[in-house]
């Protein structure tokens, strides 16, 4: 979904979600299939998941980028957020480090919320918004029984739309179909 904002402002809530990486719908998997959607093969976060960063802005502006496998690096926070994001942004996310060189690399300010030290919010340091995007992106997927990754920034697209409640009407729906094609 091409409609998107063209960049962020005032104060910027960031964090990634994580989905176990899938070839739904492929006819040569490049990995032994999966049993009824399966698990990882290892703990944590690793290369079996593909990582959706999302940023979101107090205005409810919100902008989504698949940075591919793994851990979020520095190297894709600045590919992603540094075009969208203006110098006098408040960066807000979670206590990773790659958003803090992140940060000191394209000299925003940036603050951390500690959240596995059970931290959720400091006054208006928080990064709520961003998580219940991510509950409700989630919570949506779950009808389509499973997405496949080559598809999961359309998805987030249409999430975003969704969101947005850009889609009111039939003819909205049909006029946004229509630009995709």
């Amino acid at each position: 979904m091409r409609d998107r904002p063209p960049i962020l402002a005032a104060i910027v809530e960031a964090d990634e979600t994580y989905r176990l990486e899938s070839q739904k719908g492929s006819r040569n998997l490049t990995r032994p299939p999966r049993k009824r959607g399966g698990v990882a093969t290892r703990r944590g976060i690793n290369r079996e998941y593909d990582c959706l960063l999302i940023a979101r802005d107090r205005n409810g502006q919100t902008l989504d980028f698949h940075t591919g496998r793994g851990q979020v690096t520095a190297a894709q926070l600045h590919a992603c957020l540094k075009p969208v994001l203006p110098a006098d942004v408040l960066l807000i996310s979670d206590g990773a480090a790659a958003y803090r060189r992140f940060a000191v690399q394209a000299q925003i300010t940036h603050e951390a919320v500690n959240v596995k030290a059970g931290v959720r919010a400091r006054g208006a340091i928080h990064i709520q918004n961003v998580n219940s995007w991510h509950s409700r992106f989630k919570s949506w997927l779950v009808r389509f029984r499973g997405v496949a990754s080559r598809y999961l920034i359309n998805y987030s697209g249409w999430q975003r739309l969704l969101d947005a409640r850009r889609l009111t009407t039939p003819a909205h729906l049909l006029c946004a179909a229509a630009r995709l094609g």
